[in-house]
């Protein structure tokens, strides 16, 4: 894991699984609509992070880490993005790192002296990525434009707005129920709505939630990315409300469909549906090249 000094910008590596790894932050943000704005790798390799336009973002995070954390993690610029393998390993483990941080800093760009009920009208709640920044940390500290804080996921005025907002449940958002007792649907759903750059990212950016990995194939489209995330969720997982979406009422769909979803949107109404295995054992099914092979009550 790369992480940045807070104090002297510099980059430091750190294995991920031998305990080293100090204490740290993390942020949290939207990413600006022109990428090369931001503080990338070689920036701050070469130096040059003072003359990009998103470095007061950057700066502003350090500024609220370096009275507790020597370290922060930021994945504009951890992340050597010119290299694939990098790229692909870091966006399989990135859930990992916001589990283990000490505290997320979520930077809302587009909000300035808001309010509590306000905060959820930011674009950082309507984003893909954002999903499971909100969900894995521990803490999660809000901050507006200006670097004002705003408050803690766990104050009960914000969570109760993020939770209706989200749809994600509180007890996800405090941690005091583990993610992966909720259904597969529940979770698609909260993923319903939100929005990715790339659109193979909609299905990458929930690797974490499900607890998958797949490689990374940009080029190969949104719909194949989300049918191989589907595809690696049955591997591990028998619930079957992972075929309980609905289509869209004007979506250009033709009168066979297989049973994936081709994104998550069409999740939006299985909020509520739970696992056929919370009351009975759910017998496992078998994909294969000619469909699938399952048993369930009708």
């Amino acid at each position: 894991m790369r992480l940045l000094s807070t104090s002297s910008l510099e980059f430091r590596n750190f294995p991920d699984r031998d305990g080293r790894t100090p204490a740290y932050a993390i942020l949290s943000h939207t990413w600006s609509t022109i990428p090369d704005e931001e503080v990338l790798y070689h920036d701050v390799i070469n130096g040059t992070t003072t003359t990009k336009k998103a470095f007061s973002k950057l700066d502003g995070a350090m500024r609220q880490a370096r009275p507790r954390y020597d370290w922060i993690w930021v994945d504009t610029c951890c992340i050597d993005k010119t290299s694939s393998a990098e790229l692909s390993e870091a966006i399989n483990t990135m859930y990992t790192w916001y589990e283990n941080a000490d505290a997320c800093f979520a930077f809302l760009q587009d909000k300035a002296f808001c309010s509590v009920g306000e905060i959820v009208e930011s674009k950082w709640f309507s984003r893909g990525w954002t999903l499971q920044e909100l969900i894995a940390p521990k803490e999660v500290l809000f901050y507006d434009q200006n670097w004002t804080s705003i408050g803690s996921k766990k104050s009960p005025t914000i969570f109760s707005a993020i939770s209706e907002r989200t749809k994600v449940g509180v007890d996800i958002l405090l941690g005091t129920t583990p993610i992966q007792s909720v259904s597969v649907a529940q979770r698609m759903s909260w993923a319903a709505g939100r929005k990715t750059t790339r659109d193979e990212d909609m299905a990458y950016c929930l690797m974490g939630i499900f607890g998958v990995n797949m490689p990374m194939l940009y080029g190969e489209g949104g719909k194949n990315a989300f049918h191989r995330l589907q595809e690696s969720i049955m591997k591990d997982s028998n619930d079957h409300t992972i075929f309980t979406w609905t289509s869209h009422p004007d979506a250009k769909m033709g009168p066979y469909h297989g049973l994936l979803a081709d994104d998550p949107h069409v999740f939006a109404n299985a909020g509520n549906f739970v696992g056929y295995n919370d009351w009975e054992d759910a017998e496992p099914f078998q994909p294969s090249n000619r469909g699938l092979r399952i048993n369930f009550h009708l």
